[in-house]
């Protein structure tokens, strides 16, 4: 494998425009991804984790869907924070190949988050996390309302994302809609790191689905 590999895969996350140029970006990364972001120092999953349990804790029986899972980073993640129950959808192929060898899920399942609904009964989960899902070319901020139906009143919603698709606004323009709808309640946006190696920051936005 060239060694450069890696990198160049990471340089085109952010330059996709289309649902065909992530999907094939992802299915290629698929082999190399995990061994990119941790040589990066990707933050950014257990950054969340750590935000579900301060919102959801963890107990026995406690359901979470992973969205937008990967390779299955968020998940290994949220099992280290003592979730057992996690499921995990993802748009690539290649990439939830990977996941289910990861230990980390109950169930995979494939999902093109901009064209709903969910492979999920309403209201299946206790709480959902979108760890690097919403970006530039990859999944649009209506793909909220999916998810919101998903999970349970009252329970947790965790979008982890980079600076820059942070301030270009959309996604927090959905979140405050859906705060003045009544639909989510209790949200917090927090910045700090997202992948060190880069020096890319980013943000850690949780809230509540109201009940």
């Amino acid at each position: 494998m060239n060694a450069d590999a890696p990198k160049r895969f990471l340089d085109k996350a952010y330059s996709v425009r289309s649902d065909e140029e992530t999907r094939a970006l992802y299915d290629r990364w698929a082999e190399v991804y995990d061994e990119e972001l941790s040589e990066n120092d990707y933050r950014q999953p257990q950054r969340c984790a750590e935000a579900l349990a301060a919102l959801v804790p963890p107990r026995s029986g406690t359901e979470v869907l992973d969205v937008g899972c990967g390779s299955g980073l968020s998940g290994i993640a949220l099992h280290a924070a003592g979730y057992g129950v996690i499921d995990g959808c993802d748009f690539s192929t290649g990439m939830l190949e990977k996941a289910r060898l990861s230990g980390a899920y109950r169930r995979l399942f494939e999902a093109d988050l901009n064209a709903p609904p969910l492979d999920a009964p309403d209201a299946a989960y206790d709480a959902a996390t979108c760890v690097g899902v919403f970006s530039f070319g990859h999944v649009m901020p209506d793909a909220l309302d999916d998810i919101l139906r998903v999970v349970r009143a009252g329970g947790g919603l965790v979008i982890g994302l980079n600076d820059k698709f942070y301030q270009d606004g959309a996604l927090t323009a959905k979140l405050d809609r859906l705060e003045r709808d009544g639909r989510i309640a209790d949200r917090k946006d927090v910045h700090g790191e997202h992948i060190v190696g880069t020096g890319l920051t980013g943000w850690v936005i949780s809230a509540r689905k109201a009940a």
